[in-house]
């Protein structure tokens, strides 16, 4: 068989039947006559196509097939890239590269894509010969998938898959491995004596399908939970009387927030993340700290503690046969916030309580608005599994489209994407794939006509003088939607907010609403 036919055959036994892409010259030999059985999902920017893969991947828990357009589309998704990286999200990212016969004279759209995508991709490889192209590919796969997961990528030269090769044998790589059974044990008496115990509940807890478990456990030694600073997404339901809350992104702050606690348990979780210089001990001195995580990069650069590399939701099974059940006073349930006031021009918290108030228990939220981060966890509680993703690297572009690629993966239930009016714009593109397959996301863009993020930054510390580049005035997102193929409507009174949040909700289709919010709100920044 061809090296085409070898390694369709190989993605359809890998379960990879849906390309996500933007199509270029040298794809053309791999993409003309798709088989039947595959789908193409069409992203009008290199960025927008991996923030979709990265979405799906994200919401079905393998990993997603990209093909992308040589050094020019490679670089357009460079940052996306190095988004999903930082997600721990499990990508095989195929590029089309000029034709391998006349490379040595780096002709038109030749490029050094092995080199390109370094180093956020856990593997990236030029097969040395056309016939070892499905076995490269497989190899991808299987390094994406492993913990700790991230893209893998595979350069291609076009007349490669003319080439013969021979067909791919069947392969199985199971990666599920058990932290130290002792250390393990050492920690869960630690747990049990401890006077406070906390316990910080990251993005891989929900990742490695811990999250039923780590309520157990917290519920087990009656224990506080805390999410860490900037988890891109949430491992423990936010309205459960234990959760106290997100750790401050600062690191005298955040020692001070867990100075209550004798014994701390990071689970999934780095040691810690960190945004604002704000010098001070990583935990109060007696503290016990002991770090669960599938990453050995993570583990060996926390400065503190004990850390045990492997399965997460493994850790936490061992963990809750072991404890006891504490006879401990539970931690006092943190008050619910009170509602916010109403106002014109329409407050950024008043908005993100009447969201949360209206959104369905099933729902996913995507974030991506930083000026209003803490507002939105404050009033916007995730209940269950899949409810929450950001982007781990603070990049932006990712809400919009990995909105897309989460209601791919989980179409019953609905995505709200909650973005800032300057997110938007890196990820617009997304919003006609959205409109092009029909899917079950609400937009809800706070816009302020500003970076409001930057102006907030810039009074915290002390900065004199305005900020140039940071006003968007004249930057319509309404406008923008609705001539990308996405329904879109603007609210700018408190009145007419619910009413057009229950028909976006109710749509089944995409929607955006344009919310005109007070471009004074947040005045505050976070850490």
């Amino acid at each position: 068989m061809t090296v085409r036919e070898a390694t369709f055959d190989l993605l359809r036994g890998l379960g990879m039947t849906t390309v996500f892409g933007n199509p270029g010259s040298t794809e053309l030999p791999f993409l003309a006559g798709l088989p039947r059985d595959f789908s193409y999902v069409l992203g009008l920017h290199e960025g927008a196509v991996v923030g979709m893969a990265d979405g799906y991947a994200q919401g079905t828990g393998r990993p997603a097939l990209v093909n992308l357009h040589t050094a020019p589309g490679l670089g357009n998704a460079s940052a996306a890239i190095m988004t999903a990286y930082l997600n721990r999200t499990p990508l095989v990212i195929v590029a089309g590269q000029q034709d391998r016969r006349h490379l040595a004279s780096e002709p038109f759209l030749a490029g050094r894509l092995t080199e390109m995508v370094r180093p956020y991709v856990k593997w990236s490889d030029q097969p040395v010969r056309a016939e070892d192209v499905p076995a490269a590919i497989a190899r991808a796969y299987h390094t994406a998938a492993q913990p700790p997961a991230g893209p893998a990528f595979v350069a291609v030269p076009q007349d490669d898959w003319g080439a013969t090769a021979p067909p791919p044998r069947p392969h199985r790589v199971l990666n599920r491995a058990c932290p130290d059974e002792r250390e393990l044990e050492r920690a869960a008496r630690l747990l049990e004596a401890g006077r406070s115990p906390a316990i910080v509940a990251g993005a891989g807890v929900d990742r490695s399908g811990a999250w039923e478990d780590t309520v157990r456990l917290a519920e087990r030694l009656r224990a506080a939970v805390w999410a860490d600073p900037f988890a891109s997404r949430a491992g423990f339901p936010q309205d459960h009387a234990l959760f106290r809350g997100h750790l401050s992104p600062a690191q005298a702050t955040l020692a001070e927030e867990l100075s209550g606690h004798d014994v701390v348990l990071v689970l999934g979780a780095p040691v810690f993340k960190y945004y604002r210089y704000l010098p001070g001990p990583v935990v109060a001195e007696g503290t016990e700290l002991v770090h669960v995580t599938d990453d050995p990069e993570e583990a060996a650069r926390a400065p503190v503690g004990v850390s045990l590399v492997g399965d997460v939701a493994l850790a936490v099974r061992r963990l809750l046969e072991s404890v006891r059940i504490s006879e401990r006073p539970a931690p006092e349930p943190l008050p619910a916030p009170p509602a916010p006031r109403v106002a014109e021009p329409l407050p950024v918290d008043y908005v993100l309580y009447t969201v949360g108030r209206m959104l369905p228990e099933e729902a996913v939220v995507v974030e991506e608005t930083p000026s209003s981060k803490p507002l939105l966890h404050r009033y916007i509680r995730v209940r269950r599994p899949g409810g929450f993703y950001s982007a781990a690297s603070g990049g932006l572009g990712f809400g919009v489209s990995a909105s897309v690629g989460l209601s791919m993966a989980e179409p019953e239930r609905p995505v709200v994407c909650i973005v800032g009016d300057g997110s938007l714009a890196y990820g617009l593109q997304a919003l006609w794939s959205a409109g092009r397959y029909g899917r079950r996301v609400v937009f809800v863009v706070l816009n302020n006509r500003q970076y409001r993020v930057l102006r907030l930054l810039a009074g915290r510390d002390g900065l004199e003088g305005e900020v140039p580049g940071t006003g968007l005035e004249g930057f319509d997102p309404e406008g923008a939607a609705r001539s990308l193929g996405c329904p879109a409507e603007t609210v700018e009174a408190p009145e007419e907010l619910e009413e057009a949040l229950g028909r976006a909700l109710a749509a089944g289709s995409p929607r955006l609403l344009n919310v005109l919010v007070d471009p004074e709100s947040p005045r505050e920044m976070w850490g």
